[in-house]
Order: structure tokens, then C-alpha cells, then sequence
């Protein structure tokens, strides 16, 4: 049995669903713009790609850092400012993502 089985799963569960909803969201934003009267620009596709990658970059990132935390022997508090900052970083690239979105399919 894996030590911590029920952390690692959540934190596993966790990345899985930014990753689900960043995928969701860029090609939801490509066939979107792909039905539309006029092409989208390449720029445009480029632009809602990278900020989706950014997305799965950041929560693959943060959910690493959740894992060494889940590891570590010693209890450790709540309020990790990494943790934190990966976190605020995920939702501003998030942001970035629905706003490329929202360029791309207008």
C-alpha cells in the first residue's frame, strides 16, 4: 500500500481536472471558431494553445510540489506561500485562457 494513498489520489485528481478543463476549454475554442463565417488567425490559435499549455504546465507544477509536501515526514502547516503562488497562478492563467477564448471564437 502506498503511505498516504487518499493525499496522493486527491492531489492526482486535483491536476487531472485542470487539465480536463484547460483541454475543454481550447478545443471547445478551436471547433468553436472553426464554425464561424470567417477563419480564426493563426495568431489566434497559437495564443489559445499556449495558454492552455500554460495551464497544464503550471498544474503539473504545483501538483509536484503538493506531492513533496504529502511525502515529507514532519507535519507541516497549511499556508505554504508555494503552494499558494501556484495556485494564484493557475487561476491567473485560467483567466488568460478564457480570454484567449474569447479573442479566438469572436
Amino acid at each position: 500500500m502506498i503511505v498516504n494513498f487518499q493525499l496522493h489520489a486527491s492531489n492526482e485528481r486535483t491536476f487531472l481536472s485542470w487539465v480536463r478543463t484547460a483541454v475543454a476549454i481550447v478545443g471547445f475554442g478551436l471547433a468553436a471558431a472553426r464554425l464561424g463565417s470567417r477563419p480564426a488567425p493563426l495568431w489566434s490559435d497559437l495564443l489559445l494553445l499556449g495558454s492552455g499549455a500554460a495551464v497544464i504546465v503550471l498544474a503539473w507544477a504545483r501538483m509536484r510540489h503538493v506531492r513533496g509536501r504529502i511525502d515529507r515526514a514532519e507535519s507541516l502547516p497549511d499556508d505554504s506561500e508555494p503552494a499558494e503562488m501556484f495556485l494564484v497562478l493557475l487561476i491567473v492563467a485560467l483567466f488568460v485562457l478564457l480570454g484567449s477564448f474569447a479573442i479566438h471564437v469572436t
